[in-house]
C-alpha cells in the first residue's frame, strides 16, 4: 500500500493563514472585487481603502479590520497570481521550476517576473510603496528572496547569495518598471533585456 501523499509546500503569502469562515470568505472577495472594479475605473490613484468601501457598501472601518493598510489589500488583489508564481518556481516545470541549471533558473525568473510587471506593475507597486520598506517586509518578497538565494548559491558558491539576491530583485521593482515604460518610454523587451543582462553579470563575476 502506498504512503501518503507529500504535504505541499506552504507558501509565504498566498494560501498561509487560517481558515477563513464562509461569511469572512464573501467579505473579503466582495472587497476585492470593489477594489478591482475601482483600479479599472481609476486607476492606481483611485485605490483608497475609503473608496473600496464606498464601492462595496460597507464602513471603512471594515476594510482596514480585514487588510489593515491599502499594502494588505493590494496584496489581497494579486493573491492568486502571486500563489500561481510561486507554485511554478517552487514546482513547476523547468527551466522556471526545478530540474535546470541554476542560470536558466534565473533567467526564467526574470523573464516570468517581467510577464507579471507587464500585467500588474501598477497594482504591486501600490503594494510596495506603501511603507518605506513594505516591499522587503512582505510575504511575496521573502519567497522571491529566498528562492534566489538558493539559486545564487548554487552558482556563486564564493560569493555573498543574500546580497546578491536583494541585487537581482532590484531591477524588477514595480514602481522602477511603471517609471520605465510610463515616464523613460522603455519598451518591454529592453527591460527585459536589462534584467537578463544583469543576471549575466552575476554569472561572469
Amino acid at each position: 500500500m502506498s504512503g501518503p501523499a507529500p504535504r505541499r509546500r506552504a507558501l509565504p503569502m498566498a494560501g498561509a493563514g487560517r481558515p477563513e469562515r464562509a461569511d469572512a470568505a464573501r467579505n473579503r472577495r466582495a472587497l476585492v472585487a470593489a477594489a478591482r472594479e475601482l483600479l479599472a475605473d481609476h486607476g492606481a490613484d483611485g485605490l483608497t481603502l475609503e473608496a473600496v468601501a464606498a464601492r462595496a457598501g460597507t464602513g471603512v472601518g471594515t476594510v482596514y479590520r480585514r487588510f489593515g493598510n491599502l499594502a494588505g489589500l493590494t496584496h489581497a488583489m494579486v493573491d492568486s497570481q502571486e500563489y500561481e508564481f510561486q507554485r511554478n518556481f517552487l514546482e513547476g516545470p523547468p527551466p522556471l521550476g526545478p530540474g535546470a541549471p541554476a542560470l536558466d533558473r534565473l533567467h526564467a525568473f526574470a523573464d516570468a517576473f517581467v510577464d507579471r510587471l507587464e500585467d500588474q506593475a501598477e497594482l504591486l507597486a501600490v503594494a510596495e510603496t506603501a511603507s518605506a520598506d513594505a516591499r522587503y517586509r512582505s510575504g511575496a518578497y521573502a519567497a522571491h528572496h529566498a528562492h534566489l538565494v538558493s539559486l545564487v548559491a548554487e552558482l556563486r558558491p564564493d560569493a555573498d547569495p543574500a546580497y546578491l539576491a536583494d541585487a537581482l530583485l532590484t531591477p524588477l521593482e514595480a514602481a522602477l518598471y511603471v517609471h520605465q515604460r510610463r515616464v523613460r518610454g522603455m519598451p518591454e523587451a529592453r527591460i527585459r533585456a536589462g534584467v537578463h543582462g544583469v543576471v549575466d553579470r552575476l554569472a561572469r563575476s
